[in-house]
């Protein structure tokens, strides 16, 4: 896929002008529609969002809605007593806008229609756009707001927010992600009431750790799976985020989206245009499901998440099984062996750079990108041509963005540092990481460069691992003058999107995974120039149930790197069956992480037969129709979800057992997504060796029964599970 998605700008536009405009302004994809009122001189108001309407209908939401019509971005000045989406200081001083309707005008693209309603202050020349894209084969609506402005300085702002939208005060709830370090996007549900919500980040680097930049909002009382009407709203953005939901006693709660204004006043120059981060929204009638399904084709199909349509290679990732000890003999004994149970990629991790440092721990060397010779001998084309002889791919792991104060670079470059003049440096890991500037254009040649050159010089590096471990620590740029310090937030992630879009444009073919210490760059600010993220740190088959469960409402399971681990696990000490270990792991792009010449002979068969049956079900988990059937967040000690095809010819189905009782109900499982006057024929996959697959393994059953009824899932104890391949047979 072609960057055409990932730069806006990219997308070709042909100028028509808005039919039937009439002070109405109505935005519509297959299936939805939003409703603004933009009357020529007053102010933009925020009508309606739901099931698609056509023009004739416009006149009834206002009949059945009168006096519901809310300002749709309402700026600090007219009514001050009230939240806003903008706030900004004029140059005299003035911290007010009175912004009025200008003009709606629309654009075409290959597949979407763009409207840009022009706001203008009645007073200062200061002009605010706010854009909606909504696509024509896929129900999202992206929209974004620019700010310039003619006054003779600097207008400093102080809020700005991508969106706003008013929802009718009912019994609303909203879902959410938060979480910590290995216990990434666990699912928060909660009714909203009187106040204020918020749900923010601070990191400044990575913005996946401890909450989410995204949220559903159930408008029917507590949130159904598969029924309700639910909104989502998506920030695409790698920094500092803030949603904001404001309740009180009248009846709406304002909704609130955007960047994180704490810290960040920006100072925007005569001319220069500020566009803020898109927000991508979408709107069901049938539940958070749906929600997710709507998500997952923007990311797959819009580009959002890079090269979406291809199928994700089976890898082998170094880290757990050797840590920093990449020695050449062990990286060759670990390709042998992987190469010998059906693997297709190696990625050699930490460890392998340093010269006058050498990086024997998290301690030192991290900047100092040449190979560790003690190590690696015969260098990287050396693992390149080894990895070459046993039929596999190879690639490597980078942190681009940071350094180690024991380093080469610190030493040559210790302004390149993000730092607070006169103060010490706070340190990150290994009591000395610390970011460098990205603010800084030098400093984004020298990333670029370093990831240009190892990629030119090694073009058979096919995979790089793009980790991200210290959050932003120190609030200082050297770059930076002093009335622009507090851009850099900002600036940072900026500066970070131009490095990646440069690496894009020179490598598309390279796969790239965004790694954050963990999840931390599970983000859509992120995602267009990524293939795949990192789910967590923490590879326990029982846990990543509840942090890949909950990743899955808002992120496509061809996103999601998953890996099959050591047991005892090393992050928790748990003991899993491999199977179990397995059929967790299948539900995204499938790795391994741990020695597999430490597996036993029957379980080397068992992974051999289970990564071959994986590669067959691939084109249907990586790129199909997600249900979630029974969540693990609802305490009864399962969890299941399925994915079928577009057809829904074939599905594939996961359960999992997750604790064991006496006397423990266990529901008939009820599937989703099938067509129910197909009659499917089972096969059970990732049967251990020397076992004999379930009773229902070649049966034969119609969609509507396994939907209404269901079947009895023959599970056998604690950590006991089960995958079935589903196909629609004459």
């Amino acid at each position: 896929m072609k960057l055409r998605n990932m730069i806006m700008s990219a997308a070709a536009t042909v100028s028509m002008p808005l039919m039937a405009w009439n002070g109405s302004v109505l935005i519509s994809t297959p299936n939805t529609s939003m409703l603004l009122h933009a009357d020529e001189g007053s102010d933009l108001r925020f009508a309606y969002y739901g099931e698609r309407i056509d023009e004739s209908e416009i006149h009834q939401i206002h009949d059945a809605w009168d006096g519901l019509n809310k300002e749709a971005y309402p700026a600090f000045g007219k009514k001050i007593y009230e939240p806003s989406a903008l706030q900004v200081v004029h140059a005299d001083g003035n911290m007010t806008l009175d912004l009025e309707v200008k003009n709606v005008e629309t654009t075409t693209e290959s597949d979407a229609t763009v409207t840009v309603v022009t706001l203008a202050d009645k007073v200062y020349p200061f002009t605010v756009k706010l854009n909606y894209r909504a696509y024509n084969d896929i129900d999202l609506i992206e929209s974004w707001a620019t700010y310039s402005h003619n006054e003779k300085k600097d207008v400093v702002l102080q809020r700005f927010d991508s969106f706003q939208m008013p929802i009718r005060q009912n019994d609303v709830w909203i879902s959410h992600l938060y979480g910590s370090w290995a216990a990434e996007c666990a699912v928060a549900t909660e009714q909203l009431m009187p106040g204020v919500k918020v749900i923010s980040n601070i990191d400044g680097a990575r913005n996946g750790h401890l909450s989410h930049p995204e949220v559903m909002i159930s408008l029917d009382g507590k949130p159904q799976e598969n029924s309700g009407r639910v909104y989502g709203a998506v920030l695409c953005w790698s920094g500092n985020f803030k949603l904001r939901f404001h309740t009180d006693f009248r009846d709406v709660h304002k909704f609130f989206i955007g960047m994180n204004d704490e810290a960040s006043a920006y100072h925007l120059a005569r001319g220069e245009v500020f566009e803020t981060p898109r927000v991508a929204l979408t709107y069901s009638n049938h539940g958070m499901g749906e929600v997710s399904r709507n998500y997952h084709r923007w990311a797959r199909e819009k580009g959002n998440v890079y090269n979406g349509g291809k199928l994700h290679d089976v890898l082998l990732n170094s880290w757990e099984g050797v840590y920093y000890d990449v020695y050449e003999p062990k990286m060759d004994e670990m390709m042998r062996d992987f190469a010998s149970i059906g693997g297709e990629m190696f990625v050699m991790d930490d460890g392998w750079f340093g010269d006058k440092y050498r990086r024997t721990d998290d301690r030192k060397a991290l900047g100092d990108w040449v190979v560790d010779t003690q190590k690696l001998p015969n260098g990287i084309q050396g693992l390149i041509n080894t990895a070459t002889k046993y039929g596999l791919k190879f690639g490597i792991w980078i942190e681009p963005e940071a350094l180690h104060i024991k380093s080469e670079l610190y030493e040559k470059h210790p302004d390149w540092v993000l730092n607070v003049k006169g103060r010490d440096l706070n340190l990150g890991r290994g009591d000395g990481e610390v970011l460098l500037d990205l603010c800084n254009p030098e400093v984004q040649d020298f990333i670029y460069n370093m990831v240009d050159t190892l990629l030119t010089n090694y073009p058979g590096i096919a995979y790089i691992k793009w980790d991200a471990n210290v959050e932003l620590k120190n609030y200082g740029s050297s770059y930076l003058p002093a009335d622009k310090q507090s851009h850099i937030y900002i600036d940072y992630h900026r500066g970070l999107a131009d490095v990646l879009k440069r690496i894009r444009a020179a490598h598309p073919d390279v796969v790239m995974q965004a790694c954050g210490g963990g999840g931390g760059r599970a983000s859509y600010g992120v995602m267009p120039y990524f293939d795949e993220f990192w789910v967590s740190d923490n590879t326990d088959a029982l846990q990543r149930i509840f942090m890949q469960w909950g990743t899955s409402y808002f992120y496509p399971s061809n996103a999601m790197a998953q890996h099959v681990s050591a047991s005892p696990n090393h992050q928790t000490g748990r003991v899993v069956p491999l199977k179990f270990r397995f059929d967790v792991a299948m539900t995204g792009r499938l790795g391994m992480e741990m020695q597999p010449g430490t597996m036993s002979k029957e379980e080397r068969e068992y992974a051999s037969k289970t990564i071959a049956e994986y590669k067959q079900i691939r084109p249907v988990v990586q790129q199909g129709n997600l249900y979630r059937l029974v969540s693990p967040f609802d305490g009864k000690g399962l969890a299941s979800l399925m994915y079928t095809d577009d057809r829904a010819d074939r599905a594939v189905v996961f359960a999992y057992r997750m604790a064991n009782f006496n006397n423990m109900l266990i529901p008939r499982l009820r599937l989703a997504g099938l067509d129910p006057d197909k009659t499917y024929e089972f096969h059970e996959l990732s049967v251990p060796v020397g076992s004999k697959p379930s009773h229902i393994d070649g049966k034969r059953i119609k969609g509507a029964i396994l939907m209404d009824t269901g079947f009895e899932v023959p599970f056998e104890r604690e950590y006991s599970s089960r995958v079935y391949e589903l196909k629609a047979v004459n």
